[in-house]
């Protein structure tokens, strides 16, 4: 049996989106820029596209920019917001601990630059208190950068909260959406958001394309110099195939998510349900406040990589944390943010599902990851420890 579960890092591309991205490679191949018919067409679609996406986010059409991805989106999104902040002699910027390192590095870069950094903490169940994000809010605060959904957790973070204390105290409020975007309702207006990043490979749409909604009035800084394309804000001539297949997939998944997102929340609770079942397992982040999709957990006296190559020999295709950061020794960063010290850390597991899994699958799952936790154990000197009472079990 094949299942592939591990949607968070990268979904497979939906049937719409394959056909509209052929169709437009076929007939609109022209560059959005030319003043002649064909370019013109491609410009059309372009601005089409750029309708569609606004639509599902409220959002207007001018305020979304097309990029390669969620990463290149992140680093724009915030870069801007610094440039901003430091015309008006304020440089600090608050974000969590928890944050995907696209948005992480590019902070860092901004410390190294003289920018002072806040990051807030994340508690056991892998969300946010708003209150301590405006706890850390100061007079020079120029930025509040805060996750939407947390790619190796799935927590969802309570956005329109956070949002609200931003506007009170006039700061610029920018979400990383890449993991929600397509799999949970969307409003930048009534959320609060000035700034969101998203990426079309989650949501069934093709890699290497994305995008960055900015609230009308932001001015934004160019990451990529160049032409004129995206208004001046965006150099290089735009992937219309790509953008026109991101669209229509996103249209896809909003217009199906009241059907598609029960069941698979049904499936994931089945999921979480069986696999809590293993002795000394856990499920990381709140069980309630998080994706439809994802299943976190860890398992103490095992190494996830061993987990994930025997799960693979099995046909499951699944993660140890983010897809970013694979082949990384160190524990998740995310996971030693919600306070899961190393050696547990080290035992985690990543399931995310798509909308085509089914009962039978999620069982095979299940019996699997038990096998395999098993069979790891039975030769690890950590869970001998644990077992014999020279080590203390944690979960």
């Amino acid at each position: 049996m094949k299942i592939y579960a591990d949607n968070a890092a990268t979904t497979k591309m939906s049937r719409t989106a394959i056909d509209t991205m052929v169709k437009y490679m076929e007939d609109t191949y022209g560059n959005p820029s030319s003043l002649y018919m064909i370019g013109q067409e491609a410009k059309e679609a372009l601005e089409e596209a750029r309708e569609t996406v606004a639509k599902v986010i409220n959002a207007e059409p001018r305020e979304i920019l097309f990029t390669s991805g969620g990463s290149e989106a992140d680093n724009q999104a915030i870069i801007s917001a610094a440039v901003i902040g430091a015309k008006k002699g304020k440089k600090h910027i608050v974000s969590s601990a928890f944050e995907h390192h696209a948005v992480l590095h590019t902070l860092a870069k901004l410390e190294k630059e003289g920018y002072e950094v806040t990051l807030v903490n994340v508690h056991e169940d892998g969300l946010v208190r708003p209150e301590e994000v405006e706890a850390a809010i100061r007079d020079d605060t120029c930025l509040v950068t805060i996750m939407m959904a947390n790619n190796e957790i799935g927590t969802i973070q309570p956005i329109r909260e956070i949002g609200a204390i931003c506007r009170k105290h006039g700061v610029l409020f920018h979400t990383d959406a890449v993991q929600a975007v397509g799999h949970v309702p969307i409003d930048v207006k009534a959320d609060n958001i000035d700034m969101l990043s998203a990426s079309a490979h989650k949501f069934h749409g093709p890699k290497g394309t994305g995008f960055l909604y900015t609230k009308k009035g932001i001015v934004l800084t160019n990451v990529i110099e160049g032409g004129a394309q995206e208004r001046g804000k965006r150099a290089g001539t735009e992937n219309v195939p790509g953008i026109m297949a991101m669209a229509a997939a996103l249209k896809e998944a909003a217009d199906k998510m009241e059907q598609t997102s029960p069941y698979i929340k049904g499936m994931r609770d089945r999921l979480i349900a069986g696999l809590k079942a293993i002795p000394h397992s856990a499920i990381n982040g709140d069980e309630e406040h998080r994706l439809p999709s994802n299943a976190n957990f860890c398992f103490e006296g095992i190494e996830g990589e061993s987990l994930l190559l025997l799960l693979d020999q099995k046909g499951i295709s699944a993660s140890s944390g983010s897809a970013c950061t694979s082949g990384s020794l160190d524990p998740s960063h995310v996971l030693l943010a919600i306070g899961r010290v190393h050696d547990v850390a080290h035992g985690s597991l990543r399931l995310s599902l798509g909308e085509d899994i089914t009962e039978e699958q999620v069982d095979y799952i299940i019996r699997s990851v038990g096998e395999v936790v098993e069979y790891l154990r039975s030769f690890s000197p950590v869970w001998r420890d644990l077992q014999s009472g020279k080590a203390q079990h944690i979960l």
